[in-house]
């Protein structure tokens, strides 16, 4: 007589044997997986400029908003309705004003609307601290994953350590990495009581644990550390049995897949401007033909989609008006887009030196920031808007003294930061900007070798001689410090902030225009370097 328990287990074996005919009958057949990513939005909810390197010359075009992105969403999913998957790869609530003046609380139920199927958080998403950081992204009410971020008290994930879906048949493998240099790269005080991880304390666990006791048919990594630093990944032989790495953090516009010796690394541009699109054809759990696309976000051919937009209307109204004050004018472009000068940044460390009188203003050389486009004859407005974008963290200005020495030392120490030959030794964003100094150097120099001259205030460096200089203080860092340089003298924090500083600047010119003087020039590089990937044809366009 068979019992109830036997007909149960006869139950979940007939069960079993017809989820692995239904699974191979899907493998059998050619299967097509579409994965939509975007990356590095950085609060950026509208359409806006966009720079793009073409015919040897700036041009720019509007692109972006996340209505006009829910739309592509949706036109791409109706193509492959069964088999999209949707992610974000982080940086997606520091960089504009609504998500400075909300720290980052507009953006909740704007993502719930948007479909992702998971996101990553990356090294801004600490901006607001810890707690704010887990308040926003558990309201997206959609995944988010980390394998390397851990409560420090406790030792215990932050975040779920990877994310497993099955379409169509084909079972998919997502885990994620954020750049464990956060607490060097931001201010400290950021992530205080979080922990990071090195990627290789449990990437082979976790790879193991996927492809051999939870049986993926295609794994990816997706990492938040840099384009330099994930092709290196790619090569390492661990990843052999990953299929792709898709980046993220340095806004790299990827268009052919980049191919290393394991697998390969797409990365698919910032700000809600561009979605890379990786499409999969899978038989018999192997992928066998591939194609990558980045597509555009472009008002003009994706209409904002009418509930996203009211939505986001609805989360930035408290902070339009702000937003949209006119703090003065600009009758030339506003970017940050090249590696060594910008004009964006030459108008920022010109307005703190006015404003302090030091030797040397300096400014962190960040990625981030929509641009500002002119047209000819004309003038544009800069708004408070575009300052949160340009600085989304408002610090108080830091002034201090440093000889000759220091400053050479810590020079060198910042050109290695961003053209070490070997990627692990990069360090953050482009070439530190300044205000009041000459640097003429090599990129392709040993390490402590690559400046040829300084000049400050005209004439050369002397190594002994005491100069005046000014930073953003960074909160957490010694008070010595300044933009990690160490062991400053007479060190003052002042009582007005950077923010301060732009706007008293704006009022008192009225209208700028900052060119590119030559101020920090590479003897061995083009003039207009967008990025830079030793041993690959990557170009930024």
């Amino acid at each position: 007589m068979i019992s109830f328990k036997h007909l149960g287990l006869v139950a979940l074996l007939i069960g079993a044997l017809s989820a692995c005919k239904d699974k191979t009958a899907a493998q059998d057949s050619e299967q097509t997986i579409t994965i939509l990513q975007t990356a590095d939005i950085h609060g950026q909810l509208f359409p806006h400029d966009e720079l793009f390197w073409e015919d040897e010359q700036i041009t720019f075009r509007k692109l972006g908003g996340l209505a006009h992105v829910k739309t592509l969403f949706e036109d791409e999913r109706s193509k492959n309705p069964e088999g999209t998957l949707i992610l974000d790869g982080g940086d997606l609530i520091q960089g504009s004003a609504y998500a400075a003046l909300s720290e980052g609380k507009a953006f909740s139920p704007i993502i719930q609307e948007m479909g992702y199927d998971f996101l990553i958080p990356g090294n801004w998403e600490v901006v607001y601290g810890k707690q704010a950081m887990m308040d926003v992204l558990t309201q997206y009410n959609t995944p988010v994953i980390s394998a390397n971020m851990y409560h420090e008290a406790t030792g215990e994930s932050l975040f779920p350590q990877y994310f497993v879906k099955e379409l169509k048949g084909v079972k998919l493998g997502f885990i994620s990495y954020n750049d464990p240099e956060i607490p060097v790269r931001q201010n400290p005080s950021f992530s205080e009581g979080i922990r990071f991880d090195p990627i290789d304390a449990n990437l082979e666990a976790l790879i193991t644990e996927l492809k051999d006791n939870q049986h993926v048919d295609v794994l990816f990594l997706v990492t938040h550390i840099g384009i330099s630093k994930q092709y290196d990944l790619a090569n390492n032989p661990a990843l052999e049995r990953v299929d792709y790495v898709l980046g993220n953090d340095t806004h790299e516009r990827i268009r052919k897949p980049l191919q290393a010796k394991y697998t390969k690394v797409t990365e698919p541009g910032a700000f809600a401007s561009f979605v890379g699109k990786l499409t999969l054809t899978v038989k018999d759990g192997k992928v066998v033909d591939e194609a990558y696309d980045l597509l555009e976000v472009d008002p003009a051919t994706y209409a904002a989609d009418e509930k996203v937009a009211q939505i986001i209307e609805t989360a930035t109204a408290p902070y339009q008006e702000e937003a949209s004050e006119v703090l003065g004018y600009t009758s030339v472009p506003l970017y940050r887009y090249f590696v060594v000068e910008n004009p964006m940044d030459n108008f920022i460390t010109d307005a703190a030196r006015w404003k302090t009188g030091v030797d040397v203003s300096i400014s962190n050389g960040f990625r981030f920031s929509t641009p500002i486009s002119v047209e000819e004859g004309g003038k544009s407005p800069i708004t408070k808007a575009d300052l949160w974008s340009m600085l989304p963290v408002n610090e108080k200005v830091k002034i201090g003294k440093a000889s000759g020495k220091q400053i050479k030392d810590w020079l060198e120490k910042e050109l290695h930061n961003v053209f070490a030959q070997n990627p692990t030794e990069r360090f953050g964003g482009w070439l530190v900007r300044f205000s009041g100094m000459e640097l003429t150097f090599n990129a392709n120099k040993p390490k402590g070798e690559r400046v040829v001259s300084i000049k400050i205030g005209g004439n050369p460096i002397q190594k002994d001689k005491l100069y005046t200089m000014s930073a953003c203080r960074r909160e957490g860092e010694p008070l010595p410090t300044l933009c990690r340089m160490p062991n400053t003298v007479e060190t003052e924090v002042m009582d007005y902030t950077i923010h301060d500083v732009i706007e008293e600047y704006l009022k008192e010119k009225g209208t700028i225009a900052p060119s590119l003087d030559g101020r920090a020039k590479a003897l061995d590089l083009g003039p207009n370097v967008l990025s830079q990937l030793p041993g690959t044809d990557y170009q930024f366009h």
